[in-house]
């Protein structure tokens, strides 16, 4: 019988992190601070970890070694390994400027896909902003010298947040989390990162941290980006649900659930849960299990109807197209 697969995450130390992931969604590190915490990964860089099941234990890299990916679903047939890598990300300082390239340049560059991301603000401190784009056309020589000389900011398109917001952003545009963010971040399954502009700070070593200015210069789109569409929340038994996003890559709703809801995971796609609020009882033919925030439920392609019952939100992670394999 299918059942759910419960994951912890993979906590990074990034030196700009805080300590909410900690404090207020249960994750563990030994490090002082939790930048981010990996929730659905299988990456070189990080692997979550199964904690439920025969196979509890095993991180999920091992697992696809030991099973194959079939589990992701038909829209999944011949990938190698999971498409997308799904994070909760806890900015309590600002990140730094960065790109990320389009599949063709990161698999020729980097040997991995590109990464085209969306961001859901899930909390944030009054006033808290980040950057998306720039505000109008630049060439490519004005981008360089702005690295150069360090005003790289004014010419970027500034957006102060709030909670329950979605921020969609395509690779090749220039981005940044600002302080005081806490955000979910779903995206495609790749880690490969050029930061433009870092704002002078030192890693742990002492030393700056190194900048991609080459590449960036490369894949960075210079013209104005398109608002991120903000959908409407629509009502269904048992509570609500509102579209996020749906691209070539990814698509995930946000679910708020004040009494039943009901699902469905059929051969097409795996759903994935990421428990933002609250606690529920997860329903399905395999049994009952409790859910609560900051829990990370796989949900195998196959395993039929689901139902979550109680007071939550979580964000739904889908493959609805079919992959585009390298």
């Amino acid at each position: 019988m299918i059942e759910p697969i419960f994951l912890q995450g993979i906590c990074k130390d990034y030196l700009w992190g805080g300590n909410r992931l900690r404090e207020e969604f249960g994750k563990v590190s030994d490090a002082d601070k939790i930048a981010e915490s990996w929730e659905l990964a299988c990456h070189k860089d990080g692997s979550s970890i199964l904690r439920s099941g025969a196979d509890a234990g095993l991180d999920l890299q091992e697992y696809v070694d030991r099973y194959g990916t079939a589990f992701l679903g038909t829209n999944c047939a011949g990938c190698e390994t999971v498409p997308v890598l799904i994070k909760l990300i806890d900015a309590k300082q600002d990140l730094s400027i960065q790109v990320h390239p389009d599949d063709a340049y990161a698999m020729a560059a980097e040997g991995e896909p590109g990464k085209t991301e969306m961001w859901y603000i899930v909390d944030c401190t009054p006033g808290a902003a980040l950057y998306y784009g720039v505000n109008r056309e630049v060439s490519k020589e004005e981008f360089a010298r702005r690295i150069e000389n360090q005003s790289l900011t004014e010419i970027l398109n500034r957006v102060e947040v709030k909670p329950g917001e979605l921020y969609f952003i395509p690779s090749g545009t220039l981005h940044a989390i600002g302080a005081g963010i806490l955000l979910a971040e779903i995206q495609q399954n790749s880690n490969t990162t050029y930061r433009v502009y870092d704002y002078g700070r030192r890693g742990a070593d002492g030393k700056l941290r190194p900048l991609h200015v080459e590449k960036a210069l490369d894949v960075t789109n210079l013209r104005t980006t398109a608002p991120t569409v903000q959908y409407p929340t629509q009502n269904i038994p048992g509570g609500t649900v509102r579209k996020l996003e749906a691209c070539d890559y990814f698509a995930s709703d946000v679910v708020n659930v004040s009494g039943t809801t009901a699902f469905s995971v059929g051969e097409e796609t795996f759903h994935h849960l990421l428990v933002l609020t609250g606690e529920g009882v997860l329903k399905t033919a395999a049994g009952t299990a409790k859910i609560s925030k900051g829990d990370s439920v796989l949900l195998p392609a196959g395993l039929g109807k689901y139902e979550v019952t109680g007071n939550c939100q979580f964000i739904v992670t889908r493959m609805d197209k079919p992959v585009r394999l390298k």
